[in-house]
């Protein structure tokens, strides 16, 4: 990637003011971060070996939440920056890293200068480290996806909802030096558990509000149809991993260069301050 293409990535970054966390949706505010909350910190670029370091007492968990981030307005009254442009829509991308389909994904993005945020499923981190270390090398940020990716994630009892995040976070971060603040839950399914573990994690959870449901492989011209159907403010959901996602990457060479031709602007969810 060109260091130009990493700096127009790199631009959408938060600004780590230490203001409020408060709950996006019609029920208004919600509880606040304390001011005290610590700026981002830059990690090094090696690999880690050791697991996250424990974040300072005053930071240990964020106010419970109890729906998840649906639009980028929500997104930004839950988590310090700038305010986005009125023109901009936010591409989120699931399930991998994938060695065939990650590759690609990320030399499309590199072609139209479009930064992504990818949630990543830690076992499939496990023995894709490369492509992992990549996604960060390019400018991308990463949420936490879980391990395991299971399916009825809201039926589970909080300890095992935590075992399935804390171990995504740590082989994440042991991976790629970087602690996601951001927390996708598999399918979207949310519950007082899922909501209480990505609050003790220090993570925003964050749904969708444009699905062209890429994964049931309906065909290129459906997913560039319901994709083409975005408006600004909306976060998008496509898939880089969990099977062949040709239909995806080819949607993606139409949609992504349409969107930009309309005006619109695509945008960087990097998630809160680092607390450590």
């Amino acid at each position: 990637m060109t260091g130009l293409s990493r700096r127009r990535l790199l631009g959408a970054g938060l600004a780590a003011t230490g203001t409020a966390l408060a709950a996006g949706g019609s029920a208004g505010p919600r509880p606040r971060l304390p001011a005290d909350v610590p700026v981002a910190v830059t990690r090094p670029a090696a690999a880690p070996t050791t697991s996250p370091p424990a974040p300072t007492p005053a930071a240990t968990a964020l106010p419970q939440l109890d729906r998840p981030v649906f639009t980028l307005e929500e997104y930004r009254r839950l988590v310090p920056g700038p305010p986005f442009p009125g023109n901009a829509v936010a591409l989120t991308i699931d399930d991998g890293p994938h060695p065939t389909w990650t590759p690609k994904v990320l030399r499309l993005l590199d072609r139209y200068h479009v930064p992504a945020l990818f949630c990543l499923i830690g076992n499939q981190v496990l023995g894709h480290e490369t492509v992992a270390r990549d996604i960060v090398a390019a400018g991308h940020h990463v949420a936490n996806h879980t391990w395991s990716h299971p399916g009825k994630i809201d039926h589970f009892a909080q300890d095992r909802v935590q075992q399935e995040i804390d171990r995504a976070q740590n082989k994440i971060y042991d991976t790629t030096g970087k602690l996601p603040t951001i927390f996708r839950s598999p399918g979207g399914a949310v519950s007082p558990a899922v909501f209480a573990a990505a609050a003790q994690a220090r993570m925003v959870p964050i749904n969708w509000t444009n699905d062209p449901r890429d994964w049931t492989r309906p065909g290129t011209g459906s997913i560039t149809h319901r994709m083409l159907a975005a408006h600004p403010g909306q976060i998008l959901l496509c898939h880089d991993g969990g099977g062949d996602r040709g239909q995806t990457c080819a949607a993606l060479e139409t949609v992504i260069p349409a969107l930009q031709a309309r005006g619109y602007q695509f945008v960087a969810l990097d998630g809160l301050p680092s607390s450590h």
